[in-house]
């Protein structure tokens, strides 16, 4: 996961509230066992429509839904869709608690704007649909720099920590690599290892 301090690309607009990970990425797509591979499967009932609102902004960097956004399973599969998709940030006014955890773990922004704010930038974006975009995770940010408008949004300083810094779990895990090797250099030899427990059978 790398540093993320901005994102910056056309956007697409979903104006649909309450969109749920099924409607994301439906299930019968989660056998993968990998990460990747799952963009073309993005969206796929909707997709099936060619007046869906997606097909207008290909290439979209930036994604601006409704509230209420991931709501629905735990999936991961629907944050690794739309990052495989191309999507590096999706502003809403409000998103599925564990969706968000889940985006920010994978390093998919998650910036919770205003209903007021959503309304603003869905009206810029009607009037310029190829306006260019600016998700500023530092200063906590949308920006349509053509038009002027600027609307704050939403993150946790955890999660914008764990952004700009480009950390996921195994990240922030082997930040304490010398503490956990220190502890595994002090303890008692007599004391069976992870390893000796996995190939132990039972009595």
């Amino acid at each position: 996961m790398r540093p993320l301090p901005s994102v910056t690309g056309r956007v697409a607009v979903l104006d649909r509230v309450d969109v749920d990970t099924d409607q994301i990425i439906p299930k019968q797509f989660l056998k993968r066992i990998e990460r990747s591979g799952y963009g073309e499967f993005l969206f796929f009932d909707w997709m099936k429509d060619p007046e869906f609102e997606l097909h207008a902004t290909p290439g979209a960097a930036i994604l601006i839904a409704g509230r209420n956004f991931g709501c629905g399973s735990s999936r991961e599969h629907a944050v690794w869709a739309l990052q495989d998709f191309g999507f590096q940030a999706v502003a809403a006014p409000g998103f599925g608690d564990i969706f968000r955890n889940n985006s920010v773990a994978a390093g998919l922004v998650p910036a919770q704007v205003s209903e007021q704010a959503a309304a603003r930038l869905f009206a810029a974006l009607a009037a310029d649909p190829d306006a260019e975009v600016v998700v500023d995770i530092a200063a906590r940010t949308v920006a349509i720099p053509s038009s002027g408008l600027s609307e704050p949004f939403e993150l946790a300083d955890y999660a914008r920590w764990r952004l700009l810094e480009g950390l996921d779990d195994i990240a922030l895990t082997l930040r304490h690599e010398q503490e956990i090797g220190a502890f595994e250099a002090g303890r008692r030899a007599w004391l069976p290892g992870l390893r000796d427990d996995a190939m132990s059978s039972p009595a």
